[in-house]
């Protein structure tokens, strides 16, 4: 006899095992997985019309919809009286939550190795990693591009034709895709817009995506002869989150073709690149393309990579021969990341003029730490230490404003000793963060072939501490030790 904690007459929301529910729903998304990569398809599809019927996958759908949206009820009783028309969101949402259980671990199978963006498992420094690897033994030539409106452009009839799914499922999602918009009591039809809010949104356009890497690298032999020598991997290697994507090869000439490709593909749907920020570059060497000189080095999801010629004491050194090769690889913060970055912790500091130095320093301390680890996997510790600076200078032009001419008895009632060394901002058990504090943290990048859906648990426990089949017990062992190698939300 089932419990009362997960039977479908529950009355208590809190009473349910949500432990039990997700092992459920992934064990059915693992078994969709498996079948795709023994390429048993028809068996994939069976699983994915079960798993949209499960009461346990609808119970997990709805839950991650209402959290998201911090429902606790749709009732007075909950957090607020929620009107009709949003409920009808929330059970759309709900509904889209559950058709992305269904589809994600299907196409988790077949999804190119190189594209990381919104994916499970995968995050921007494991991007970033992979492209360190890339250029980190030899320079090559770059295209980095955007797609332009990538939600907004995308053909709904190409859409539609590449996903692959049980017939009732597909169904949905058109209805999803034709259902039109009110914008200001006007109703206008859709024919190729995605909204990027919607929950199941960017698994589409990933889907709309796949496929595009290796069309483009299919037009190129795996291996060439040039004077007589032979050339490997001459393929070249694209690198994709989400709408943006980098290109390396050692061939400029090759990197012009990839980008004639790559707009080919786009077309057929309906997107384009993005021109104003679209360029070809070197990875270590100035170039010049049509009379104008490109200064090396690209930015890329916030992070600027760049290579520097160096002398042999500096030089970075190839892993197995130990040859030296006269130039170092340096991935750091961009400058617009930095500038931004900046900009609102400055934009704080005056909103909050009049404010407690305690509600002031609530404010700061999400930015810095949420900037921080983002920023700590790459060469930051200078830049930490630079904005660290700035910030300082704001807050003593802060102080100042308050208590009028600066003085070291007047400064004292604002800074003092703390846990950060003298001159900490701090308010009685409220102490600001301090940049160059944070901890830098070496970034183990996800395995090319990996996938949360493969059922390797003692893989993902040490990358997830939330990993669906790992056993309590095992988990709190995980982080008694400390042997995390990597924390991913």
């Amino acid at each position: 006899m089932e419990k009362a904690s997960i039977t479908k007459t529950t009355n208590s929301w809190n009473t349910i095992n949500w432990a039990k529910v997700q092992r459920k729903v992934f064990k059915l998304q693992k078994r969709i997985f498996q079948a795709v990569k023994s390429g048993n398809k028809v068996l994939a599809r069976k699983l994915q019309k079960l798993l949209f019927k499960s009461y346990y996958a609808k119970l997990l759908a709805i839950r991650q919809v209402t959290k998201e949206s911090s429902l606790t009820s749709l009732t007075k009783g909950g957090r607020r009286d929620v009107k009709g028309a949003e409920t009808c969101a929330i059970k759309d949402r709900a509904m889209q939550a559950l058709v992305k259980l269904a589809l994600e671990p299907y196409w988790e199978a077949q999804f190119e190795e190189t594209s990381y963006g919104f994916r499970p498992g995968r995050s921007v420094h494991d991007a970033i990693g992979r492209i360190l690897q890339v250029i980190g033994n030899k320079p090559k030539y770059v295209l980095d591009a955007d797609i332009a409106e990538w939600f907004d452009k995308i053909n709904h009839d190409y859409l539609l034709s590449k996903v692959d799914c049980p017939s009732n499922i597909k169904k949905i999602i058109k209805q999803w895709l034709k259902s039109g918009v009110m914008d200001n009591g006007v109703f206008a039809e859709t024919e190729s817009t995605t909204s990027q809010k919607d929950v199941i949104s960017p698994l589409l356009a990933n889907i709309a995506l796949h496929g595009m890497m290796k069309e483009v690298r299919d037009n190129f032999p795996n291996s060439i002869t040039r004077e007589g020598k032979a050339i490997n991997n001459f393929q070249p290697t694209i690198i994709r989150y989400a709408h943006n994507f980098v290109i390396f090869h050692r061939d400029y000439e090759v990197i012009k073709q990839c980008k004639i490709l790559i707009r080919k593909c786009l077309k057929k749907l309906g997107l384009e690149i993005e021109t104003e920020k679209t360029k070809i570059c070197h990875s270590l060497n100035e170039i010049e393309i049509n009379d104008q000189k490109v200064e090396p080095g690209f930015d890329f999801l916030g992070f600027n990579i760049r290579q520097y010629p160096v002398e042999k004491h500096h030089s970075g050194r190839h892993y197995y021969s130990g040859k030296k090769f006269g130039f170092k690889t340096i991935i750091k913060p961009s400058e617009k990341s930095i500038k931004n970055h900046y900009k609102k912790l400055r934009d704080t500091v005056d909103k909050y003029k009049k404010a407690p130095q305690s509600r002031l320093i609530m404010e700061l301390n999400p930015i810095i730490r949420g900037w921080c680890n983002y920023n700590r996997v790459v060469c930051s510790g200078k830049i930490f230490s630079k904005i660290d600076h700035l910030l300082w200078c704001k807050l003593r032009a802060w102080t100042v404003n308050r208590t009028g001419k600066a003085n070291k008895q007047k400064l004292s009632k604002y800074f003092s000793d703390g846990i950060h060394g003298k001159w900490t901002f701090q308010d009685g058990e409220y102490c600001l963060l301090k940049h160059d504090k944070i901890e830098m943290k070496r970034h183990v990048i996800v395995e090319s072939d990996a996938s949360p859906y493969d059922g390797n648990w003692t893989y993902w426990s040490n990358r997830k501490i939330n990993y669906p089949e790992t056993l309590t017990r095992v988990t709190e062992l995980f982080k008694k030790e400390k042997v995390y190698v990597n924390s991913e939300k």
